[in-house]
């Protein structure tokens, strides 16, 4: 099998950190999960790729478009368009995470608003019957911890996709279109401790007062988040 990572992070550290969590959820080895630098080069997926997972990002996609980078144009562009590939049944099955619901969402017609964010820490949320219907997410339990934060969300899924979890402060948690493109709002891949330690690196960025850091990392690690590991594991076992 052969999995690949495609970090949108322009912080090296966070990126990498990311990378060992999907890893690790995923429990494979190093030989059976390619990485791949979004911010950095241009995407190209190899054909024995068979399972594409997309990390999160800093960025938003309802970033005023002047205020964004050639690489933020680049990277929206390319994953837009795997989106649309996948979507259609072409090329492997992908996994979009965090700023990556958003991308996917505007490429297939949905809409993603400022009006859903969450802040920084844990949140719960509940399966919808097409959720427990669902090949992946039927295998979680019903209502579950998350690791959330985010500035914007989805106002539903995009056309054609099957909400798949929600809760009331973003109602658009998760959802599938077809058949192999699953999407997140909130982060499945780390540990209480590992978000905790991503919480570092972006306490100046504006998802939190930087002097609450200490709290709210502390709150988080106290916290039981296994469900959502799950999700990596599964979506690979099935696809990868």
């Amino acid at each position: 099998m052969t999995v690949l990572y495609i970090s949108a992070r322009p912080q090296e550290a966070a990126a990498d950190a990311e990378f060992e969590s999907f890893r690790a959820a995923a429990r494979i080895d190093d030989a059976d999960i390619l990485r791949h630098d979004l911010v950095g080069d241009p995407l190209v997926i190899e054909p024995h790729v068979t399972a594409v997972i997309v990390g999160g990002s800093p960025y938003n996609v309802t970033d005023p478009e002047s205020t964004k980078t050639d690489e933020q144009r680049r990277g929206e562009d390319h994953l837009a368009r795997l989106a649309i590939a996948c979507a259609d049944g072409i090329g492997p099955a992908v996994l979009f995470t965090c700023y990556g619901i958003g991308v996917a969402a505007r490429a297939l017609g949905g809409e993603v608003s400022r009006a859903f964010p969450e802040d920084t820490g844990t949140a719960l949320v509940e399966l919808t019957d097409a959720g427990r219907r669902d090949p992946v997410f039927g295998q979680l339990a019903s209502r579950f911890n998350v690791l959330t934060t985010h500035k914007e969300g989805c106002v539903a899924p995009p056309p054609g996709g099957e909400l798949l979890a929600t809760n009331a402060a973003c109602p658009v948690q998760a959802y599938r279109v077809g058949e192999r493109l699953y999407a997140t709002q909130f982060h499945p891949e780390p540990t209480a401790k590992a978000f905790a330690e991503r919480m570092d690196i972006y306490r100046n960025d504006g998802y939190f007062p930087s002097g609450d850091y200490e709290m709210l990392a502390a709150a988080v690690v106290q916290t039981s988040v296994t469900e959502p590991l799950r999700i990596i594991r599964e979506f690979v076992r099935r696809f990868a």
